[in-house]
């Protein structure tokens, strides 16, 4: 039998239910993977909730993992049983085995743990694209990253440092403060009161070309008075609450600013793409630049209480759930 975690409606963490299922069979172009691990992330709390909506319910949460591929369906030619595989922005990893697309998994060098490879698929190739391809950092830059002490921000400190630019991260406790800037963060900003004021401080009145922001509602004017003229506003998360209501005229009275709204699958909608950004994330792994941070891991079990951790912000770095 196969473990997986359901959900049968939206609401709290208590709506994921543990369910013994058929160990599902791969179609034309699939493969069957058996998780050794999966990642947890918080877009998985937006689709349990309901903020983003499944194709149908029940339905199972999780965009990431690593494991084997035990087998493989009609078709498929360039992955064997046996195979270390990863994959980020597909639903349904909440499951010791699932199916998936062949053309979605990438092969996992030996180097790169089951664990650790879940902790970075989604959050390792979101840093690729906020930091090559949104917005192409360049070296000497001064960026604003907020909750640089998440699985996403710690990388994003770790890759910025190594691309040459400044990070002035954003966290909630003295804690996560020492952790962020142990992972690159050259300034920390603790809390988001008068965050302008203090960026202001720290570039002497020249602020940022570029704002990361993952927190969403509560910070995002704040996020634009942190921009230089014609800066980027990269709102990539909703940790806050979603943002609504945006005037445009705002973005022309803050300094004619650009605004975007990023999505993964957009960057990695081709095969091709999704190879060139996990290459070069694995390449960065294995020569030590990014140090990927597992800062918890639950069983699979007990996503519900990954997801109570996640929301109640008392983690850092990735979190993963083990089978």
């Amino acid at each position: 039998m196969n473990t997986v975690i359901r959900v049968h409606e939206y609401g709290g963490p208590d709506v994921l239910r543990i369910e013994d299922l058929p160990i599902p069979v791969p179609g034309k172009g699939e493969v069957l993977i058996r998780q050794e691990a999966m990642g947890v992330n918080f877009i998985d709390t937006y689709y349990r909730s309901g903020l983003y909506k499944f194709p149908s319910l029940p339905a199972t949460p999780g965009m990431e993992g690593a494991g084997v591929v035990t087998a493989v369906g009609p078709g498929v030619t360039d992955l064997a049983v046996g195979a270390r595989v990863a994959y980020p922005i597909v639903l349904g990893g909440y499951a010791h085995h699932r199916v998936i697309a062949a053309d979605r998994v990438v092969a996992l060098p030996a180097a790169i743990p089951f664990e650790t490879a879940a902790g970075i698929m989604l959050r390792g190739l979101s840093v690729h694209m906020l930091l090559r391809q949104v917005y192409k950092v360049r070296k000497g830059e001064n960026i604003l990253v907020y909750a640089a002490a998440g699985g996403v921000g710690l990388l994003m400190c770790q890759w910025a440092r190594h691309l040459g630019a400044r990070v002035i991260g954003v966290v909630s406790t003295e804690e996560k403060a020492e952790l962020a800037r142990a992972n690159g963060a050259a300034d920390i900003l603790v809390g988001t009161h008068d965050i302008p004021t203090r960026v202001r401080d720290l570039t002497d009145g020249a602020m940022v070309p570029v704002v990361y922001d993952s927190i969403g509602r509560v910070t995002f004017e704040d996020s634009l008075n942190c921009l230089a003229p014609r800066g980027l506003m990269v709102s990539y998360g909703n940790a806050s609450g979603a943002v609504t209501d945006v005037a445009v005229g705002t973005l022309a009275s803050h300094g004619s600013l650009y605004l975007t709204r990023p999505s993964l699958g957009t960057y990695i909608a081709q095969r091709d793409e999704l190879v060139e950004g996990a290459t070069e994330l694995f390449g960065l792994v294995e020569q030590g630049i990014l140090t990927p941070r597992i800062g918890q891991s639950f069983a699979l079990k007990d996503a519900a209480q990954a997801h109570v951790a996640l929301e109640s912000r008392k983690t850092t770095g990735s979190t993963i759930l083990l089978p």
